[in-house]
């Protein structure tokens, strides 16, 4: 009978995180432009594409430490090292470069702090792949040894990425509820966090956490947010999200934060536009304060849509025309499309109470609404901007946030409303993401030094009020 192990907790603690500085430098504000879709292809097996890893001497002589960027050097290079010892070959370690992104004083991650009338912190947004779909999917990991996917090593590795990024704000998605019970809420309070799951309905056995450090924020309210609606045709899938409202310590201001993994089926873009209807209605309410102004927000999680894609135009757009989309179109996770039903109109049934702003029937916006002239169009109040352009600099290949067997594309965000009348969130800086000819050099995702197939999210902001 094959034995397993169990790490304890304290096994997983003494943990390190190492860099080094890059002399390059990343001083723009983002693009918010569209890029067009690449051709998507189906992935290729390379078990056999495994290299040495191989440290540079300031990463091996300076563990467990930031290197701050100075005046003339703004990046700081990242590696997750320092994981289990495995059995095979050895693969390369990943590596992602710090990036700035504006010539203010950056903190790198974990270095927080609030000042007058503003607030820094960093956010991780994370699809940790929860260990039952992974092994009823195994046909998705055939490049992947099989001792790399054993839930005991994923588990060990997991803690230590989060404990490397340090983040004030942890979004999970496909945290897997008994492992969440057993091993990932105690590490986490362990760390320093105050944890809100909500696992998925019906028999799914997996959901979103969002944790933030106690010892930076206080949590004002909680709301899970479930999109299955009994007898409702379109509303018919088992996906949540999870809306906090939370305060930095110290201050009166408020912070809503909203993480969320919708349907990934690429051939229902209308599930994924009504559960995304569902979830901003909720955002816009949670985000309302007294006076009838709204609180900055971050919107985090797996949308399943690509960047080029309607739901993604959508999401940083503020509108869309469903005339002529269909349903398979809408996510943009194939290329070409397979779904060829065109959306309906209206997209959902007035019977949701939520109106073609993407808000609660009969309750006022503090902001602006977009102007909506017939029911094929629907629309947000939300001014959303990503913290990453999904671009490669420089040589324009696209950015990819998971990857496996079969694809590597981008459908993970961290997204949030800029400074807009004095109150807002202003992008400090990002851990910059990778192509697919980086993640093929690492045996792809997952490997022996990195637990998901996705790639965990990190950014800093400064919150202005």
């Amino acid at each position: 009978m094959r034995r397993h192990w169990l790490p304890s907790l304290r096994s997983l603690l003494p943990l390190h995180r190492v860099s080094t500085l890059s002399l390059s430098s990343t001083s723009q504000l983002m693009d918010r432009s569209i890029p067009e879709p690449p051709p998507l292809k189906r992935r290729r097996s390379y078990e056999e594409n495994v290299v040495t890893p191989e440290l540079s001497s300031d990463q091996s002589s300076r563990p467990g430490q930031w290197a701050e960027p100075n005046s003339t050097q703004s990046n700081v290079s990242w590696s997750c090292v320092g994981g289990a010892s495995t059995p095979g070959p050895q693969v390369k370690v990943l590596h992602r470069a710090w990036e700035s992104c504006c010539r203010a004083d950056v903190c790198p991650p974990g270095v927080s702090r609030g000042r007058g009338r503003r607030w820094d912190f960093s956010v991780l947004s994370y699809n940790i792949l929860s260990q039952q779909l992974l092994e009823e999917n195994l046909y998705l990991y055939r490049h992947a040894p099989p001792h790399v996917l054993r839930w005991e090593l994923r588990l060990h590795n997991l803690i230590r990425e989060i404990t490397q990024l340090h983040a004030d704000i942890v979004c999970l998605q496909e945290v897997q509820h008994d492992h969440y019970e057993s091993h990932i809420k105690a590490a986490l309070h362990t760390l320093g966090y105050h944890c809100e799951y909500k696992k998925r309905t019906g028999s799914k056995p997996d959901g979103c956490v969002v944790a933030f450090r106690t010892c930076r924020f206080s949590l004002v309210s909680s709301n899970p947010v479930e999109f299955f609606r009994p007898g409702d045709a379109l509303l018919d899938r088992d996906n949540v999200g999870l809306v906090v409202l939370l305060r930095p310590l110290g201050t009166d201001w408020s912070l809503c934060v909203a993480n969320t993994h919708l349907l990934y089926n690429p051939r229902r873009g209308d599930v994924k536009l009504a559960q995304l209807a569902v979830l901003l209605a909720e955002v816009a309410r949670m985000s309302r304060l007294p006076d009838g102004s709204a609180t900055p927000v971050l919107l985090c999680g797996d949308f399943n849509s690509t960047p080029w894609s309607p739901l993604y135009h959508f999401l940083t757009n503020g509108r869309l025309d469903c005339r002529g989309l269909t349903i398979g179109a809408v996510s943009g996770q194939e290329f070409p499309s397979r779904g060829h039903r065109l959306l309906s109109v209206p997209l959902w049934s007035h019977t949701l109470g939520i109106n073609q702003q993407c808000q609660y029937e009969g309750e006022d916006s503090s902001r602006p609404a977009v102007v909506v002239n017939n029911r094929a169009v629907i629309s947000h109040t939300l001014r959303l901007w990503s913290s990453y352009k999904h671009r490669l600099n420089p040589d324009g290949r696209s950015e990819v946030t998971t990857c496996h067997s079969h694809t590597a594309i981008t459908v993970d965000y961290i997204l949030y409303t800029p400074v807009l009348g004095g109150r807002g969130l202003q992008l400090l800086g990002k851990l910059s993401l990778v192509g697919e000819r980086e993640l093929e050099e690492v045996n792809g995702l997952p490997n022996q030094h990195h637990p998901s197939d996705h790639l965990p999210l990190l950014a800093t902001f400064r919150l202005h009020h």
